[in-house]
């Protein structure tokens, strides 16, 4: 069937020989751009699709759109490559590719949809294996359900179950789960991440390395060099490497409880409910579709369990929150209000939110905050990650980017983020000296 052998880079043929292995589940392959990632993404799912008939593999990516334009495309360069362009059908309707011997392979866009999610759409699924490419790309609980989803025809090839994962350099879940394991020599067997640069991609034309040398020197570092570390995006509140150290910091001191709420405003957001022992968060709660009678009946419910007066309890007044707020009677955070004075003096920020997020970077900072409760983590280090400081090369009051623009990043609105961050608020009335050091 396939007419033409391709040479692999030492680094694929690395890779190839963990997807074929009995204790390897899960490759991550990357680290810069050109090194032939999604090349050989592709060349491995119809490798696996000629050798054994009848099976079933998913190429995914974070949009389906983006995965038509990009790797769809390097599919169609490799099989024209092993000469072998008439032996499966393209279904663009079913976003399906059979082969002549029934191996198919499904296309699945990946993307963490507010509407979706659990990944519903992804649990009839059933297949072989799979291939996610710019997986820094999709939420790690996308990859979870994927890995969950292979079982088909395991048994009758005796397969062990393969997901190969393709990305560049990126401060999310690859980093902390992939990456800084393996530089620390603590990466589980079932794991396994190789580095491929473009210098180890000798079909790679020279044009393009030196491309890569022009870029601005963070592209460069994640690009060129697959520089995981690399970091220079000073307008970032929230450096990677402090929120994942508030995970740990179990040195923070219990102290006042504190609850606070960020009270949903239309169809698709979600309440969230934070409970805080001193800057130590014990517990974040989400509710759906709740009305403000409801919403403030498990706030009560949850001060009085506390023992917390309605003097420590915080929910932002904007939208229908003002309804909560009156119902409890207790503290209203407003966010585009007046920031709190320090020491009787006005403060250099456009309002009250941006104060406090640009306070609650600093506890970050200073290792001063433990997040207990992590059952939401992923989606709080991804909405931490995108507050950034706006017009930062302007001599303007301080601010953060607004919600809508990071709602339009994430797909969602960041209400973790804003409900953690109104934690700084019980602070900030009784501060001193905390704006000393951000000047």
């Amino acid at each position: 069937m396939v007419k033409n052998d391709i040479k692999l880079t030492k680094k694929q043929a690395l890779a190839f020989k963990y997807l074929n292995d009995k204790e390897t589940i899960e490759v991550l392959y990357g680290g810069s751009a050109g090194g032939g990632k999604s090349f050989f993404g592709v060349l491995w799912l119809i490798h696996n699709c000629v050798k054994y008939p009848g099976t079933r593999w998913l190429m995914g990516r974070s949009k389906l759109d983006a995965l038509k334009k990009t790797t769809l495309n390097s599919f169609f360069d490799v099989t024209g490559m092993l000469g072998i362009d008439s032996e499966y059908n393209y279904n663009a309707n079913e976003k399906t590719i059979t082969f002549k011997n029934k191996s198919q392979i499904v296309l699945k866009d990946l993307f963490l949809y507010p509407s979706d999610p659990n990944f519903d759409s992804l649990g009839s699924l059933e297949i072989t294996g799979a291939m996610i490419d710019e997986a820094n790309q999709v939420v790690e609980k996308a990859k979870n359900i994927v890995v969950s989803r292979i079982r088909y025809k395991l048994n009758e090839y005796n397969l062990t179950p393969k997901l190969l994962m393709t990305c560049n350099p990126a401060k999310n879940w690859v980093f902390t789960s992939f990456f800084k394991p393996s530089v620390e020599n603590r990466l589980p067997k079932h794991r396994k991440f190789i580095q491929a640069l473009a210098t180890d991609n000798k079909h790679l034309h020279p044009s393009y390395i030196e491309s890569l040398k022009r870029l601005d020197e963070a592209s460069k570092q994640r690009l060129l060099y697959g520089n995981w570390q690399y970091d220079d995006d000073l307008a970032k509140l929230f450096p990677f490497e402090n929120i994942v150290d508030a995970y740990t910091n179990e040195f923070v001191p219990e102290g006042e409880k504190y609850i606070t709420a960020d009270i949903a405003r239309f169809g698709n957001d979600s309440t969230v409910i934070a409970l805080w022992n001193g800057w130590r968060l014990e517990r974040v709660i989400k509710l759906d579709k709740y009305d403000t009678v409801q919403t403030s009946q498990e706030i009560r419910k949850l001060a009085t369990e506390n023992y917390i007066p309605m003097s420590r309890v915080i929910a932002d007044a904007d939208g229908i929150g003002g309804g909560v707020v009156d119902q409890l009677r207790c503290k209203s955070f407003v966010n585009n209000s007046t920031p709190v004075k320090v020491e009787g003096s006005k403060q250099n920020f456009s309002n009250l939110k941006s104060q406090c997020y640009f306070h609650l970077a600093e506890k970050f900072k200073k290792k001063e905050v433990y997040l207990i409760d992590s059952t939401f983590k992923e989606q709080l280090n991804e909405e931490l990650s995108l507050i950034r400081r706006k017009d930062m090369d302007k001599d303007v009051k301080w601010a953060v980017e607004g919600k809508e623009t990071i709602k339009t990043m994430l797909g969602r609105s960041p209400d973790i983020a804003d409900t953690i961050m109104m934690r700084s608020y019980f602070e900030l009335v009784g501060s001193k000296s905390w704006i000393d050091d951000l000047i």
